[in-house]
């Protein structure tokens, strides 16, 4: 499919969609199992570009890994820290959490990897972990670019990791380094303390990787910017239920906001540890109605249009593109703070949203780390997706409303959710 003319959707109905497992959770989860003592059963997967790409580098380094799509679970055989293959390659494709987690394990243990990636992953920053890994003792070749996959590294060594080490690093473009190095910080026997140098020091997803490492045995702590992962730890091996993904729940709340109708996603709580749970705080604030049942969170969008409002939205940046999408359809100006850093992400975020609106001739403001949309009628276009997936299911929703939007490489959202377009053909039976 090269491209996706989307249809106007009918108002004032009542859905209920069931989304897959998280992304962000299913990758900490195929890291912890792979570090852990034992086999754990990883249930509610997520299949798609990313986790596969994670699932085929663990068996390309040598894991025992199981996987039953139809019953979206997976048994991954932990070694307790050691990497089974001393000598492998493996591709992460253009899965950022892959890459940065991985290339961390291989940094830390006493083998020598060659990883490579997609050109989009090519070009996103890699130097702040890379520069960490070094300074604990790594060996990085760059096989093209400084600082960028591919490389070649050698770990540290499982002898030089006996005592604790202590590293310096910088969150400001993703906190997925540090999620990287404490999930992975098991490995170092002696322990490892992580000094956080920027002015961001925490964040949700960081929030969620300690909580993962805790329901897998291991408790980090946290205090005045500085991260602790004891020595002499490992994690216990265990069964684990995944979330759904509530990034990509967003999507369809965000439907329920634009066309006054009623949609319900399964086995959403108000419990879900990430991230983008906040969007349903933003919708409410648009003035929408949340409600969160026994099976599932909905969200009932008003008669009226939405409000217009001013939000940071720098701990749950996925939903940009989403709230940029329907703030078209809002009674004032609606300003996103706080997202400077999705320049960096798997596209130029924040310049693809300012195009994108532009081509359906929405005025926009925007600066280095903020964006303000202006209301209007959207005209008919054509609309890139950057190889984002994030920008082709977020800007399907214009289509919802309006006639005329057309999506192109839509299947780059098998990223992290490859029957989306199916289930948006779905809502029109």
């Amino acid at each position: 499919m090269n491209s996706y003319a989307v249809r106007p959707i009918c108002k004032h109905r009542e859905y209920e969609v069931v989304v897959p497992g998280s992304k962000s959770i299913t990758n900490r989860a195929l890291l912890i199992a792979a570090l852990a003592n034992g086999k754990s059963i990883l249930k509610g997967t997520l299949f798609s570009d990313d986790s596969r790409y994670f699932l085929s580098s663990l068996v390309n380094l040598g894991f025992d890994v199981d996987i039953d799509e139809t019953a979206k679970t997976v048994t991954v055989v932990g070694t307790g820290g050691d990497i089974p293959k001393k000598n492998a390659t493996i591709y992460v494709g253009s899965a950022g959490t892959a890459a940065r987690f991985l290339t961390c394990m291989c940094g830390l243990s006493d083998g020598t990897y060659v990883i490579d990636a997609s050109e989009q992953m090519k070009r996103r920053p890699m130097k702040p972990l890379m520069e960490a890994l070094i300074s604990l003792g790594a060996s990085i070749t760059y096989l093209e670019k400084e600082f960028h996959l591919p490389v070649e590294i050698s770990g540290c060594g499982s002898g030089d990791n006996l005592k604790k080490k202590e590293v310096y690093l910088d969150i400001s473009s993703s906190t997925q380094f540090l999620s990287a190095l404490l999930m992975t910080g098991t490995m170092i026997e002696g322990g490892l303390t992580i000094n956080i140098t920027s002015e961001k020091k925490y964040g949700s997803y960081i929030g969620i990787t300690l909580g993962m490492m805790k329901d897998f045995g291991i408790e980090a702590t946290y205090q005045d910017g500085i991260y602790n992962v004891i020595g002499n730890s490992s994690y216990v091996a265990r069964e684990y239920q995944i979330e759904p993904d509530v990034s990509a729940a967003c999507y369809f709340y965000a439907l329920a906001a634009i066309t006054s109708s009623r949609v319900k996603v399964m086995n959403v709580t108000k419990n879900c540890t990430q991230g983008d749970i906040k969007f349903l705080d933003v919708l409410s604030d648009m003035g929408c109605d949340v409600i969160y049942e026994d099976d599932g969170a909905v969200v009932i969008g008003p008669d009226a249009e939405l409000n217009g409002i001013e939000v940071d939205m720098n701990n749950f940046s996925d939903q940009t593109m989403t709230l940029a999408a329907i703030a078209i359809y809002a009674n004032k100006p609606t300003k996103i703070t706080g997202i400077g850093h999705i320049r960096l992400q798997e596209s130029d975020r924040l310049s693809a949203i300012v195009n994108e609106l532009s081509r359906m001739n929405v005025k926009t403001e925007y600066g280095e780390d903020y964006i303000v949309i202006y209301p209007g009628k959207p005209a008919p276009a054509l609309i890139e997706t950057y190889e984002d997936h994030r920008m082709a299911m977020a800007f399907t929703l214009v289509g919802l409303v309006t006639e005329g939007i057309v999506i192109n490489d839509p299947m780059c959202c098998k990223k992290t959710f490859e029957n989306y377009f199916e289930v948006i053909d779905s809502l029109y039976n």
